[in-house]
């Protein structure tokens, strides 16, 4: 490791991105094809195992009076049903309801496993380094890949729902001939603009407060002072209180974002 000399200080050199970085763990080939299985692709597993073995076994005890998890789960439920979906889809709520509470849950999964340092524990428990962990959501490729379909989803529904043709038509609002070209040439710019925003906008607030937490860890082992390292933990723990918040901000935002798209794409006024 290289070394920076600052007066009688010794800084040794270390990587913000170190806690969003995707490290290949395993690799497997399919014919000519090889298959690399990075960490972001094991959380990705571990929360959708999650999601499918977890939450069923929370909501299949109901009883009268929701307690616990499947209070929390259902309250979740209905306020992305009665609060987000149906102000923007109304009566055609019901048809993407599933959709949009998968979404939902699945970012937020990811956005949680993320702030786990399952890497650090097993290290301390097994004494030997790993990769077994990281951020997917700080991962433009994984927000990509949701975003991007959540944008295939709202376009089969207009499509769907409404037909190619008044699909197409229905990209732009009605104005003079004259613009309409003009008009409509920016309404498909914006319609392709639309996942690009929405991966981004998840994949650069999960990044940036990983980012900023490894950084202030890493700020410890450079100055190796008792004032730096306990104004560093404490800030930590405020910022991790922050991001547990964001965590669930952004997978909010990313449906109702996902719901308002397709809400664009059913609805005929435009």
């Amino acid at each position: 490791m290289k070394n920076i000399f600052f007066g009688n200080i010794v800084l040794g050199e270390f990587n913000p991105l170190a806690p969003v970085s995707a490290e290949p763990l395993t690799h497997f080939s399919i014919g000519r094809w090889s298959v690399v299985v990075s960490n972001h692709m094991f959380m990705i597993a571990v929360a959708a195992l999650l999601l499918v073995i977890v939450i069923p076994l929370i909501v299949r005890s109901r009883k009268i009076v929701p307690a616990g998890p499947y209070n929390l789960i259902e309250a979740a439920c209905v306020l992305l049903r009665e609060q987000l979906a149906m102000p923007i889809l109304g009566p055609l709520t019901d048809k993407f309801i599933s959709f949009i509470w998968t979404l939902f849950f699945f970012v937020l999964t990811l956005n949680l496993l993320g702030m786990v340092p399952f890497e650090k524990v097993i290290v301390l428990l097994t004494g030997k380094e790993n990769y077994y962990g990281g951020a997917a959501t700080a991962n433009i490729w994984i927000t990509g890949a949701l975003a991007i379909t959540a944008f295939l989803t709202s376009i089969v529904a207009g499509v769907k729902e409404k037909g190619l043709w008044k699909f197409l038509v229905g990209l732009a609002p009605p104005v003079p001939w004259w613009i309409a070209p003009f008009i409509y040439f920016l309404e498909i710019i914006t319609l392709f603009i639309r996942p690009l925003t929405l991966a981004i906008r998840l994949f650069a607030n999960i990044m940036a407060g990983h980012m900023l937490i490894g950084t202030l860890l890493g700020l410890i082992f450079i100055f190796k002072n008792y004032f730096v390292a306990t104004a560093s933990v404490l800030t930590v723990v405020a910022l991790s209180l922050l991001d547990l918040l964001v965590a669930f901000i952004q997978a909010y935002i990313f449906a109702f974002l996902s719901t308002l798209y397709i809400g664009f794409s059913v609805k005929s006024e435009h």
